[in-house]
């Protein structure tokens, strides 16, 4: 190892995060980890009760032996692998428990093993190898108890009863219900959190497309009014150093007002809880539309009064009637617009016309303006209608439903 990055380490590559059998952090960091402390208890519990339950069953089932201590610490050290390999640890427990039965030593905790790895081989998703593993232990118990007990110790001994039979098949298919139940709200808390991690990221997505329209709505209109005015403040530069004067003054007002709103809207990511600053703008600034277009040289005639509209439609109405009169500063060659603002009892109508003609071939806008424009009406459930018009210039129809304010409000 470099001595630089031994030092920054602070020791080997793994001395802060465990040795390299303690497993990998991440996805399936659950799996790859081996469950130490659990099956050195479950073993010592298994041992110590057999070996209370060898006293207590003396004279009636084989002593413990030394092969007996083998089988029981085979069946409880199996269980080390249950996450890394469920389905042969299942077999195998119920193997050895198999034998340990067969040989006629004391029944006791032993069975342990085998719900601790069927629970596991369910709770992971095999369960047809758990089921398997549990049916074979009790057709061997059957084979044992009702045939070979005949020639295998201990001697004397005699048939058990089907009664007996039947509770520890009760007590299996308890134990393997409980299994199931568990895996069934595993998957759920599962898919509970995928559900949830999808949510997150709809959020951010949706969060992330929110602040591009914002930016590009603030950042289009302003800018189209400083090139504007800059063409203007040279053009007179040297003929009319007073217009001039009062274009830069317009670029001045122009780019303050874009570095604040710029600025609102990176707040809100720099304090996501926080209330913003300022208000978000709405339909009652037109006005300062109106006078933003004139000193881009674009008269600007309003018809209607604006309802009394909820914040979210509210700003989302004034940002269709900004890009909808920066398209006609930018790609048409009228310098008149309309905007005409109309409602009815659920439905508010703005109308945004100019007479042409077109500037350019991408004449009413056709990049991210009209798509943000389209976004936005489709967020609050309403449309955006653009295009040429039959007789001349180009027509912005935008429809956007009205909601009461504490509606959107409590949403």
């Amino acid at each position: 190892m470099d001595e630089r990055q031994r030092v920054r380490g602070g020791g080997p590559p793994w001395g802060r995060h465990g040795p390299p059998w303690a497993g990998r952090r991440g996805e399936g960091e659950r799996a790859a980890r081996w469950p130490w402390r659990s099956t050195v208890l479950l073993t010592v519990l298994v041992l110590f009760g057999s070996h209370v339950a060898a006293h207590r069953q003396h004279g009636e089932r084989a002593a413990l032996d030394g092969f007996a201590w083998a089988l029981l610490l085979v069946a409880s050290g199996l269980l080390l692998w249950r996450r890394r390999y469920p389905v042969a640890v299942a077999f195998g427990t119920a193997a050895a428990t198999t034998v340990y039965l067969g040989a006629g030593y004391p029944y006791g905790p032993v069975f342990l093993t085998v719900v601790v790895a069927c629970f596991s081989a369910v709770v992971a998703g095999h369960r047809r190898a758990a089921w398997g593993a549990v049916g074979m232990l009790w057709a061997g118990h059957v084979l044992v108890a009702h045939w070979l007990y005949r020639w295998l110790p201990p001697a004397g001994d005699h048939a058990a009863s089907w009664a007996q039979e039947g509770v520890i098949a009760a007590w299996v298919a308890a134990i393997v219900a409980l299994a199931e139940l568990a895996r069934v709200r595993r998957e759920q808390w599962a898919r509970d959190r995928a559900e949830r991690a999808q949510a997150a990221r709809r959020r951010a997505d949706e969060e992330r497309l929110r602040i591009a329209r914002e930016l590009h709505d603030v950042l289009a209109h302003s800018i189209s009014v400083i090139n504007v005015q800059a063409g203007v403040g040279l053009a007179l530069l040297d003929t009319d150093p007073e217009q001039a004067r009062s274009a830069l003054t317009t670029i001045k007002a122009a780019s303050k007002e874009a570095l604040g709103e710029v600025r609102q809207v990176l707040d809100t990511l720099r304090t996501p809880g926080d209330a913003p600053r300022a208000p978000a703008p709405g339909l009652d600034r037109l006005p300062e539309l109106v006078e933003q277009a004139a000193s881009a040289g674009l008269s600007v005639d309003v018809e209607g009064e604006p309802p009394r509209l909820a914040p979210g439609t509210d700003l989302a109405a004034f940002r269709i009637v900004q890009e909808a009169l920066t398209n006609v500063v930018r790609h048409s060659g009228s310098r008149q617009a309309r905007v005409r603002v109309g409602h009815d009892a659920g439905t508010l109508r703005l109308r945004i016309d100019d007479d042409g003609p077109a500037t350019g071939a991408d004449a009413g806008g056709s990049g991210n303006g009209l798509a943000g424009m389209r976004e936005r009406a489709a967020a609050l459930g309403g449309t955006i209608e653009a295009g040429p018009r039959p007789d001349g210039g180009y027509r912005v129809l935008a429809v956007l439903p009205l909601k009461p304010a504490a509606k959107e409000d409590d949403r």
